[in-house]
């Protein structure tokens, strides 16, 4: 079963050499570990959600229903400038991010809600994520 995207975050993030880290993103990537690295890191991708902590009941981590790796495909719903979330109402939008943020692990709900508010991940710079994965992030 593959690991997590917190496992994973986490797991590059201790690591002290940047070979390493590389490596350990490689063996583990998808496009769910893929898309947060981006949606982080990448200052022209904006969030069509407010930021800040939104209000919501977190899983227990051993029950959680769904896991990032399936449910990174909503994410075109919540990004500025992409059809499937500038015609969605804001509440509606809002509501699929919670139901997100309830179904997922704790700790890859908070993940996304770093990822919203761009607040860069500890342990893991540009310099690593272009390495490891070339042109994922635009200029």
């Amino acid at each position: 079963m593959p690991k997590y995207i917190f496992e994973v975050i986490n797991e590059t993030a201790k690591m002290s050499k940047k070979e390493d880290k590389i490596r350990v993103l490689r063996e583990h990537q998808s496009w769910a570990l893929k898309d947060i690295l981006r949606g982080t890191y990448e200052a022209k991708l904006e969030w069509n959600l407010p930021k800040g902590e939104p209000p919501y009941e977190a899983c227990e981590p051993h029950n959680c229903p769904a896991n990032l790796i399936r449910e990174n495909k909503k994410f075109k719903y919540f990004v500025k400038g992409i059809k499937e979330s500038d015609n969605l109402p804001g509440f509606k939008r809002e509501r699929v991010f919670l139901g997100m943020l309830e179904s997922v692990h704790p700790e890859d709900a908070k993940l996304l809600i770093g990822m919203i508010n761009k607040n860069k991940i500890k342990g893991i710079t540009e310099a690593v994520i272009e390495e490891a994965f070339p042109g994922l992030i635009k200029k």
